[in-house]
């Protein structure tokens, strides 16, 4: 058992244990997989419905691949930012596990590295299936779990976040999963993983628009920062349209706007919210909210599919 977890079980103590579970789960915020899942389900779906097959055993590994490399990036992005002093007293989001000393700055770095070795496992039997492709998409993937906050140009300090997740959590995730199932690159992959990173960013967006006092004061230069809060929230507006923009070039004759409308009405009153309300824990809520509007759409997508 690696150092670094042998040392937070002794400092823990046996009665304490569940208590840094709790702390681990806290730092691997759960409630974001939804980014990761959606991704790799839209692009099974989508598979499905350009060729009439999928494979189960390749999205599994897809799928777990994905899992874990965002675990691993937010296990990064809990010890980096503590680093950086960007998790303050003053913050509106939920405690994170390094700042608020639940878990030292090495243990969740540590864990973030054994997340990264299991992504790579998957990433493994994902290219002795489908080849060097993989390592074009997976290196980079990998890399970026930590140089979103961290290395020589931290993106989320750049102001690229929104743009990292739309290629990441988007295109690169949608067009692969297509890949890894038909072992081609069809445009309608492309242009669906544009829609998928669009509402995906809508949850960086939600979050740099709530923390922007606090990001500001700590020289975290996210766009909302760079940018004011009314561009930021035009550009939060602007990532709305194309989920529902494409639908008519994916599905042609057979789309069904009803499908949608779960998602697309979550998504106007999320927007609405977003305008109405200032910064504050509220805005919690409304990430939770972005998430479901992402897990709407999935689910609209493989309806369509279904139908």
């Amino acid at each position: 058992m690696p150092d670094f977890f042998l040392g937070e079980k002794l400092h823990c103590g046996f009665s304490v244990h569940r208590h840094c579970m709790k702390s681990y789960f806290l730092a691997a915020r759960p409630k974001t997989l939804p980014a990761a899942i959606v991704p790799v389900w839209v692009g099974c779906a989508l598979a499905y419905y350009l060729e009439g097959s999928w494979n189960l055993t390749l999205a599994v590994y897809t799928l777990m691949g994905a899992i874990w490399i965002q675990i691993a990036t937010n296990f990064f992005n809990d010890a980096i930012d503590s680093d950086k002093g960007a998790d303050t007293e003053a913050r509106l989001g939920p405690v994170r596990a390094t700042a608020s000393g639940q878990l030292s700055r090495n243990t969740v770095f540590g864990a973030a590295v054994v997340c990264l070795l299991i992504a790579a496992v998957f990433g493994y039997l994902l290219f002795a299936a489908r080849g060097w492709p993989i390592l074009a998409i997976g290196i980079p993937s990998l890399y970026l779990c930590y140089g979103y906050t961290g290395g020589p140009v931290p993106l989320a300090y750049r102001g690229l976040g929104e743009l990292f997740v739309i290629l990441f959590f988007g295109v690169v995730a949608v067009t692969g999963t297509v890949f890894v199932q038909i072992g081609s690159w069809p445009p309608e992959a492309f242009i669906m993983g544009i829609s998928i990173g669009c509402l995906s960013a809508i949850l960086i967006s939600i979050n740099n628009l709530r923390d922007l006092d606090e990001d500001r004061g700590n020289h975290k230069n996210t766009l909302a920062v760079k940018w004011g809060r009314e561009r930021a929230l035009n550009l939060l507006i602007l990532m709305e349209v194309p989920p529902y923009a494409v639908l008519v070039h994916i599905f042609g004759w057979q789309l069904n706007l009803l499908v949608f409308l779960p998602a697309l009405l979550l998504g106007i009153f999320l927007v609405r919210k977003v305008i109405q309300t200032p910064p504050g824990t509220v805005y919690n809520k409304f990430l939770a909210l972005s998430a479901l509007q992402l897990i709407l759409y999935a689910a609209a997508i493989h309806l369509m599919v279904v139908l």
